[in-house]
């Protein structure tokens, strides 16, 4: 089947023939609410990513991953799926889709789309259905129904089924009340939801289930799209057998495939069936798994050839600013990449943790709860050293675009944005800041609409936003970076163009050096990279040559680096 993207009006096809595009591609993460609002409501939409598409390319980014833009109540930011098969009205139409998604090819860029396969929204059709219909109907037969246990106080299903908690807080259990059968009008069977109480899980054992997630990825792959970025990938297959077993808390405990809820070794067959439907295309679909799995050799099983061909791996995500964890992880996952015959990927921040120059800037050695009491106190107790942070930073960043395999960038960081982590109470939005009885403040803060222009009314994104902007965004507005030399813009604009030419075989070479601060790689067409992760000056590598400088993480531009010493927390890109 020849790959078709269609434009609004359903005509020109257009052929990107390169079938391994995604093992070595820069990805841009879009948050589509985030990203530029183009009717003034507020909300950023689709007709505004295409608006924007000139500012991606010239990015040099090779695809874009949008979060989720479907028909949604925005019980989870759009995680809450109405219509897996068209567009929510509020960022657009299927005919602005197409429209963005030609715009985006036509300036070579790829486009990704979020599927969440695991739960829907408590307002799509099927779920509808199933609270309409009686117990044991078809209808509830592809959700997780099930009757609750004696509470001691004389009613027979008044407790949850399980002990099993929501990802949000809460339970991960709701009671509905009865419409249809002879419990009508009463309470009755309770449903599985691992996340939002409007997120009820599928049932992935059902054949229906299977069949219109096939229809949906060919609904989206006939539309144009290039990938999919599979969320909670890990969560489909669930042991579902009476009676439930206990599990307290939602970590993956077992490297056996047998947890009852996540990582089971069921969940292979139904990405065995993806990889069928990818295939149908020439070139075949990209896909990459979101597994938050804690064994690595279980991982790589959503990264098979025969699967989805890539999973995220979040170790860099997690780790500290070190050189012994950089490089040991670095190492670790590109034998493992090799080992799967997918590519590595890599990752600092997303739509769904503290933006990485946060994190950075914090104390090292910060814990989630330490994160979470920071968010608390609204980013004022510890105070973060903002300067280190973005070093650090860009640092990181510079790293990690030279390594082999694909890089996923979350909007924003190419301006160095951080977290805004003092919203006011009132408008978080996070389900997580509810259903922990406002405990944890959950993930608004990296979600903030972006600053365009530091002059504009809402600094160019569009109507008053969704989330407040805060007033620091001016200087970091895109508008406010463009064409500034050393700034954050351009050192990523400069760095993924120059990262086209670094890329050669999925390879490196370590190379010694006299600080343990410093860790130094060299690709097999001899770009050279050093980064020292201490905090005072180190030693460059022997052998290094000044004149191949190209790109300093620290802003000194080619021919200006006269030292053989490398700046505290900083990269150096040397050319062959």
């Amino acid at each position: 089947m020849t790959e078709l993207h269609l434009s609004g009006d359903g005509a020109a096809p257009s052929v990107h023939p390169d079938a391994n595009w995604w093992r070595q591609a820069a990805v841009y993460q879009i948050y589509p609410r985030s990203f530029a609002d183009s009717n003034g409501d507020g909300m950023g939409d689709l007709p505004g990513v295409t608006a924007r598409m000139g500012y991606l390319s010239e990015l040099g980014i090779d695809a874009i991953w949008l979060s989720p833009f479907y028909p949604s109540a925005l019980a989870d930011g759009g995680y809450d799926v109405d219509d897996y098969r068209n567009v929510d009205p509020r960022l657009g139409s299927l005919d602005d889709f197409d429209a963005m998604v030609a715009s985006a090819h036509a300036a070579g860029i790829r486009v990704i789309v979020d599927v969440v396969p695991n739960h829907s929204s408590n307002r799509h059709e099927w779920f509808k259905a199933a609270l309409a219909s009686a117990p044991g109907s078809p209808e509830r037969a592809r959700y997780q129904f099930f009757d609750g246990l004696p509470d001691g106080k004389g009613d027979d299903g008044g407790l949850p089924p399980s002990d099993w908690p929501s990802h949000f807080g809460g339970p991960a259990w709701t009671r509905v009340v009865e419409t249809a059968g002879p419990r009508a009008g009463s309470l009755g069977q309770w449903y599985l939801h691992l996340f939002a109480t409007e997120q009820p899980d599928f049932n992935w054992d059902h054949p229906e289930v299977r069949e219109d997630f096939h229809t949906t990825l060919r609904f989206w792959a006939d539309r144009g799209v290039d990938g999919f970025r599979v969320d909670v990938a890990h969560g489909l297959a669930k042991d579902m057998s009476l009676p439930l077993r206990s599990k307290p808390a939602l970590k993956i405990l077992v490297d056996d495939g047998t947890d009852p809820l996540f990582d089971r070794d069921d969940v292979h067959e139904i990405f065995a069936g993806w990889r069928t439907v990818l295939n149908e295309y020439d070139p075949p679909r990209a896909a990459v798994a979101e597994a938050w799995v804690p064994f690595t050799e279980r991982r790589l099983k959503y990264a098979r050839p025969t699967e989805l061909g890539q999973a995220f791996n979040f170790d860099l995500l997690e780790a500290p600013f070190s050189a012994d964890d950089f490089r040991s992880i670095a190492e670790k996952c590109l034998s493992e990449a090799e080992a799967s015959g997918a590519s590595s990927t890599w990752v600092f921040s997303n739509h769904d943790v503290i933006r990485h120059a946060s994190r950075y800037a914090l104390p090292d050695g910060s814990t989630p709860e330490d994160l979470n009491a920071w968010l608390m106190a609204d980013g004022a107790t510890p105070v973060p050293d903002v300067a280190r942070g973005v070093r650090r930073a860009r640092a990181a960043t510079l790293f990690m675009l030279g390594l082999p395999g694909s890089a996923y960038l979350y909007q924003g960081e190419e301006l160095g944005l951080l977290e805004v982590a003092d919203l006011p109470r009132e408008s978080l939005q996070d389900p997580t800041w509810f259903r922990t009885l406002n405990t944890i403040k959950g993930r608004d803060g990296c979600r903030v609409p972006l600053p365009w222009t530091s002059t504009d009314a809402n600094f160019g994104f569009g109507g008053t936003p969704w989330l407040p902007q805060p007033e620091w965004f001016g200087p970091l507005a895109a508008g406010a970076q463009d064409g500034v030399a050393g700034s954050t813009l351009e050192l990523y604009r400069a760095a993924l163009k120059l990262r086209r030419e670094l890329q050669a075989e999925e390879s490196l070479q370590w190379l010694a050096s006299a600080s343990p601060e410093v860790v130094s790689y060299r690709r097999p067409n001899g770009w050279q990279v050093v980064t020292n992760f201490g905090a005072v000056p180190a030693q460059l590598p022997a052998g290094v040559d000044l004149s191949k400088l190209v790109l300093s993480s620290g802003g000194a531009a080619a021919g200006e680096f006269d030292t053989e010493m490398i700046a505290p927390e900083s990269t150096l890109w040397f050319a062959p």
